[in-house]
């Protein structure tokens, strides 16, 4: 498990490399891609044994008998998080994005509101005003540098237009890992004003030491008839591609009339996905999982300390993903000047705040996940593109 070795992916259509010149006008061969949230290394030789002993075989028919997959899921969620699942309560979607759109499309009508603890990951916006329903942003309170939910403020906005509330937990981009006393005020939250609980923990295996992930479904079982849990391998093992995720339903009612909208729109899983989660879940893939966050742990640490050497920049404490969100307002920069500073100057491309949702304007969300030696020619850039601060 060498996560040292650089991966070319030039010209390989990945969007964190090929695209960045298009859509940032940085051209990868001078630049860092540090925006799209996958990540520079090679998943688990286990993962790669179970594609090239796909491509052995050379026929790629219809899945069929899916037991094992779903076995792994019940062990790794069993072992990992001390969550028990049953595998008659697991759909597998493409993604979590397709997951989150089929939940909005299963549960909600056009025009409802939709609650979101902003900032947070843009596709839940996106995909929200999409499906023509109404994004409700409920500011998270920025106390100390670190993110904290406001349900007293949170409760005045409710209107009795909203139906559901999209978790992000841990928390992208903050990098919260909320805890147990938060998850079930959220709890609380939705039975309170009835909305449907969508909770995406897509992130719940990168986690740093002194911090530890809850569950929703083990943190509020009392709310199992309105919750909905979204898990995948995809950010964990760095398999996005394959748009592989998990919904996993515990009340029957919420659990068919998913299962309807699943069939109603002919979706069901892709092979190579199957294939690679069955594999990842394992004790390869938990023992590789382990190294990455000890990893990212120091690469965490070398950034922080980069990043927050450089006056009026400050980076938030990053409890879990490998997603650092640095915050720039005490530069008394406007977003368009230090934007311009980090991709003109120092050619480093990261997330722009503003996408994020109210709150994120004087932030950039900078990605971890590379070789050590990427992340530390991106700290000297940055400390060079604002070095008339120093």
């Amino acid at each position: 498990m060498n996560f040292d070795t650089p991966v070319n992916r030039l010209g390989s259509h990945c969007v964190k490399w090929d695209m960045m010149q298009a859509l940032y006008g940085v051209s990868p061969t001078e630049g860092i891609a540090m925006w799209v949230a996958d990540m520079e290394f090679a998943p688990p030789v286990c993962i790669q044994a179970a594609l090239e002993s796909m491509t052995a075989h050379g026929i790629y028919g219809y899945f069929g008998d899916d037991t094992a997959y779903l076995n792994a899921i019940r062990w790794w969620m069993e072992t990992r998080h001390g969550w028990t699942v049953d595998p008659s309560h697991i759909f597998t979607t493409h993604g979590l994005v397709n997951g989150t759109g089929l939940c909005l499309d299963a549960f909600t009508q056009p025009g409802d509101g939709i609650v979101l603890m902003t900032p947070v990951y843009h596709a839940f916006a996106r995909t929200i005003r999409a499906a023509g329903r109404e994004v409700v942003e409920c500011h998270l309170a920025l106390t100390n540098g670190r993110y904290e939910m406001d349900f007293a403020a949170w409760d005045a906005q409710m209107t009795g237009r909203e139906k559901m509330l999209i978790l992000c937990s841990p928390h992208n981009p903050g990098g919260r890992v909320w805890t147990l006393d938060e998850l079930r005020a959220t709890a609380d939250f939705c039975r309170r004003h009835d909305l449907i609980l969508v909770s995406d923990e897509i992130h719940h295996d990168l986690v740093f030491s002194g911090h530890k992930h809850h569950v929703m479904a083990n943190a509020a079982p009392e709310i199992a008839d309105r919750l909905v849990m979204m898990t995948a391998a995809t950010k964990t093992f760095n398999i996005a591609g394959s748009h592989t995720g998990n919904v996993i339903i515990a009340d029957p009612d919420l659990r068919k009339r998913f299962a309807d909208r699943m069939a109603a729109l002919g979706i069901s899983a892709n092979s190579f996905g199957l294939h690679m989660v069955t594999a990842a879940y394992s004790p390869e893939g938990a023992a590789w999982v382990d190294a990455l966050v000890s990893y990212l742990d120091g690469n965490r640490r070398l950034f922080d300390d980069g990043l927050n050497a450089i006056p009026g920049v400050r980076s938030m404490p990053l409890e879990s993903t490998y997603l650092s969100w640095v915050d720039f307002t005490a530069t008394g920069m406007a977003s368009a000047e230090f934007i311009a500073r980090i991709e003109k100057e120092a050619k480093v491309v990261a997330n722009h705040g503003a996408t994020f949702g109210a709150g994120g304007e004087s932030f950039l969300r900078f990605n971890l996940a590379a070789p050590r030696a990427q992340v530390a020619e991106a700290v000297t850039r940055l400390q060079k593109a604002f070095a008339d601060l120093q």
